[in-house]
């Protein structure tokens, strides 16, 4: 929508060349408006003739918000020492994810033009696991040694701001850098201007560890309505800050995977319309061939049941319907295990009760959809049954393997994703293709098998 707006008077205001327009465009909207409306159909050349009419940090902000594989692009269009100042303007983290998509050798000719300080906290960030609470926290954050008074606390403060993230919420550190307390800059204004830090600050304070796995701790600052959480090393020192804003990314990539997973498409870190080709084809055809692989499994159920569908026609006319029941009851009950364990609501130690409700639910689900399909076959004319099937017992027939199958897919539904957690793997996998496979295969050989019990085969 932005870029609809603002492309036309993008190109406008390049053709014209007219430095002061450019200036106001760049300086007066926000950075991730000017992002959006130069990302567009502008070539790369084309941004940084246009970027260049700003300062370096306006520069910086703006380029935080280009897509990633745009930026990665922008770095090959400009020199390396340009590159290298406006690296040195950025976030600590964004600049962390950047370095980590740049080929190694770009990388490395970037940062030996970088300031030895940002070189520094670069490294300490870049040794970060990407998927714990360092990979996404940030070394740039307010803090204060809690002997200080609210005054002398507000003048360091007015020295630290420049250059922080976030002052919101200034942390109290001692000699060692450990993790005292918070006080909030709100505490800070509104206290008598000689009372300590120490008597201000809150010691009762939730932090996160540098180890610990990043949805983790996106779940606790959202559980306590946090703008930021601390994170420490294993001597509660204080390390970095993960603010809500990389909280909203790490929400956003960890549910575009598990959606990903779900559909039995490999994640994907790239933009639908800007991921290659090739690249979507491969995700998708991986496992696409696995569950094909995985159906054949259904034609083998089928084929050994040859000779009974020959005999019994009116029976492969209820096969899609039945089988259908399993795949959609365990793929409903597959995504609200994997939802709930996600949030957290479901533990594994909660496996039992989770068996037991899902056991209940199964139950409930197959006696209503078995009444609609005893409905249903009773329904079938005789020229369709033939003349030697009775209608009780193939209405029998349908209304228990509806049943069946309902109460096994979603017992079966339930129980992989909490399998797949137990065993280490993401249970985004007990995807809905998967479970409908499973239960494919083993519905044919309920269905026959309840048709056999119930006697609807003619002798030969």
């Amino acid at each position: 929508m932005v870029h609809m707006l603002f492309g036309p008077e993008v190109r406008m205001m390049l053709e014209d060349n007219d430095p002061e327009e450019i200036k106001a465009f760049l300086e007066n909207l926000h950075p991730a408006t000017v992002a959006e409306a130069l990302a567009g159909d502008l070539s790369v050349e084309q941004v940084w003739k246009f970027l260049q009419h700003t300062n370096i940090r306006n520069q910086a902000a703006v380029f935080e918000y280009f897509p990633i594989e745009w930026q990665v692009q922008l770095v090959e269009g400009v020199g390396r020492e340009h590159m290298a100042h406006l690296i040195e303007q950025m976030s600590h983290d964004d600049r962390v994810d950047l370095l980590r998509r740049l080929m190694p050798r770009v990388a490395d000719s970037l940062l030996r033009l970088v300031d030895e300080a940002d070189r520094r906290d670069i490294a300490t960030l870049y040794r970060q696991n990407v998927h714990t609470a360092g990979g996404v926290m940030t070394t740039d954050y307010a803090w204060l040694p809690p002997n200080l008074t609210a005054t002398e606390a507000l003048d360091r403060l007015r020295l630290q701001a420049p250059t922080t993230e976030t002052i919101y919420y200034v942390y109290v550190l001692d000699d060692e850098h450990r993790l005292l307390g918070v006080v909030s800059l709100r505490d800070l204004i509104l206290a008598p201007r000689h009372t300590l830090i120490k008597e201000l600050m809150e010691t009762n304070l939730v932090s996160a560890h540098v180890g610990d796995d990043r949805e983790q701790v996106a779940k606790e600052l959202a559980r306590y309505d946090l703008l930021a959480l601390p994170v420490v090393d294993d001597q509660n020192r204080m390390v970095g800050l993960i603010t809500h804003d990389d909280v909203i990314d790490v929400v956003v990539q960890e549910a575009t995977e598990d959606v990903h997973r779900m559909g039995a498409v490999g994640p994907m870190t790239e933009n639908y319309m800007e991921a290659s080709f090739v690249k979507i084809w491969r995700n998708r055809a991986f496992w696409l061939s696995c569950l094909f692989l995985a159906s054949l499994f259904t034609f083998t159920a089928m084929e050994s049941y040859q000779d009974d569908i020959n005999r019994l026609q009116v029976l492969a006319l209820f096969i899609p319907m039945v089988i259908s029941t399993g795949g959609n009851s365990g793929s409903q009950a597959a995504t609200l295990i994997t939802r709930a364990m996600a949030l957290g609501h479901v533990q594994l130690k909660d496996w039992l009760k989770v068996l037991r409700h899902e056991l209940f639910m199964g139950i409930a689900l197959g006696l209503t959809l078995g009444v609609f399909g005893f409905l249903r076959a009773a329904l079938t004319s005789a020229d369709t049954r033939g003349a030697s099937v009775d209608w009780l017992a193939l209405s029998w027939t349908v209304s228990l393997s509806v049943m069946f199958i309902c109460l096994w897919g979603t017992i079966v539904g339930a129980m992989l994703p909490v399998f797949f957690r137990r065993v280490g793997v993401d249970p985004g996998l007990a995807s809905s293709p998967f479970v409908a496979t499973l239960v494919d295969v083993t519905g044919i050989l309920i269905f026959f098998n309840v048709a056999k019990w119930c006697l609807v085969f003619p002798s030969p």
